[in-house]
């Protein structure tokens, strides 16, 4: 009885193991070589076989030479097949080095969106430019790259001739000595320096937008000898998503842009905002986002559901003609300037409960064809409807403290103007709807179902 390592075992136990392993190591070897061979065998038998039948040789000479032929054509064969393998090492080879290529470029240019140089910064941007345009299928990686770096932090550099705090500093109060540097101690940086980097930072981050506006156009202008006309852009990147939560953004521009999905919450707009004629396949989300400049959504479409609530727009905001044919909410969101949404159409729930205007809101020839809700909005000034169609709207507990003009408006479906505050003249589109509580708000309960609010 043979002894193992781990106690007695069956005779032969190792040398089964090792012809097991042998067996193994056979069956690894010849397989690529079966691969070749059995076809070559099999095809060389074939055609032996049908040379002799279809040619029926009379002599042994005959039958020699449709032997021979049917060597020659396995051996044809084998060499096709044979080819054929190298071939395709060959592309899969020619695959990996591609492959291993291409993550050291994204690697390096990653490094350098990381160098505190502007000047490397821009060419991190550039190189990772060219690794989309020549991989469509990592231009989505390049575009969460980029938008990660805008969602950095970063603090705008102040226009000139602006200073950190305002007012005038008091007559008799005495001024603040300086403190000196120690003696022999350097400052690294100066407040120069600081200003230089925060502008150089600025120009990296202008350049990161360029690029995805570029490349989210699908048709760009183009100028001929007679006329103006638009043509396909060959650099276009369908199908992507953008992620810039948080992100702080300067001159902002989509104009003309095709985008899957995009994600604003939180963001920083800082100047001339433009997504002119914009196209949103999913859902866009704005919530908690800042404008402190002009804001242009003119003609833009969001296919998939808008979300500004709790939107700042410090200065005017253009919607006209934009479309929203899905859900949109722009709950508690504050209006400081003129907003215009003149001609847009909401196809279906559209909810403004909460929003401020405190400039004129314009709502000339638009369209809610679904529910329209503007619960507790409050209208601070100037408030045009004129011919706007409303369906199911809700004005329950909302306050016009400017003019509203409501001229060819029409009302279709339940409406709703339940403790609604008008402080100047009710405009007569509205008025025959109205009554008064005992409270002594205004009052109008229009279509069937709708409730009754009286005391």
């Amino acid at each position: 009885m043979a002894t193992g390592r781990q106690g007695t075992t069956k005779p032969g136990w190792f040398r089964d193991d090792r012809l097991v392993s042998k067996r193994r190591g056979w069956t690894g070897w010849w397989r690529p070589i079966l691969a070749v061979v059995a076809p070559v065998l099999i095809s060389t038998a074939a055609a032996v076989a049908v040379l002799i039948k279809v040619l029926a040789p009379g002599t042994a000479q005959d039958r020699l030479d449709a032997i021979r032929t049917g060597l020659a054509i396995g051996a044809g064969i084998g060499a096709m097949i044979t080819l054929a393998l190298a071939l395709r090492r060959q592309q899969a080879t020619e695959h990996d080095a591609t492959e291993r290529r291409l993550t050291e470029l994204y690697v390096k240019a990653v490094d350098q969106l990381g160098s505190d140089k502007p000047a490397v910064r821009h060419g991190g941007l550039y190189a990772l430019e060219r690794v989309a345009q020549d991989n469509p299928a990592h231009r989505q990686t390049i575009v969460d790259v980029i938008c990660a770096y805008l969602r950095s932090p970063y603090t705008p550099p102040r226009a000139p001739g602006t200073s950190k705090l305002g007012g005038i500093r008091a007559p008799l109060r005495p001024r603040r000595a300086r403190s000196q540097p120690l003696s022999g101690s350097v400052s690294d940086t100066t407040p120069k320096d600081v200003k230089q980097e925060a502008h150089q930072e600025r120009e990296v981050r202008l350049t990161a937008q360029r690029l995805l506006r570029d490349h989210l156009q699908p048709r760009i202008p183009a100028r001929t000898w007679l006329r103006r006309f638009t043509r396909p852009a060959h650099t276009f990147w369908p199908d992507i998503d953008l992620d810039l939560t948080g992100a702080t953004l300067i001159d902002f521009d989509l104009t003309g842009t095709a985008i899957r999905g995009a994600r604003f919450n939180k963001a920083q707009f800082n100047g001339f905002t433009q997504l002119r004629m914009a196209q949103f396949s999913d859902r866009a989300t704005f919530d908690s986002v800042k404008f402190n400049g002009r804001a242009r959504f003119v003609g833009t479409q969001f296919n998939g559901g808008a979300w500004f609530g709790w939107a700042q727009f410090d200065a005017s905001v253009l919607f006209e003609q934009a479309q929203f044919n899905g859900g949109s909410a722009f709950d508690k969101a504050q209006f400081n300037q003129e907003a215009r949404f003149d001609a847009v159409e909401f196809s279906v729930t559209t909810r403004f409960d909460g929003v401020t205007f405190n400039g004129t809101a314009g709502f000339v020839g638009a369209k809610f064809n679904g529910i329209a809700s503007f619960v507790g909005a409050k209208f601070n000034g100037t408030t045009v409807f004129s011919r706007a169609k409303l369906s199911n709207a809700s004005f329950i507990g909302a306050k016009f403290s400017g003019m509203a003009e409501f001229s060819e408006a029409k009302f279709s479906g339940r409406t709703w103007f339940a403790a609604t505050r008008f402080s100047g003249t009710v405009p007569d589109e509205v008025e025959p709807h109205l009554f008064s509580g005992k409270d002594g708000n205004s009052v109008a309960t229009t279509g069937s179902s709708s409730p009754d609010v009286r005391r």
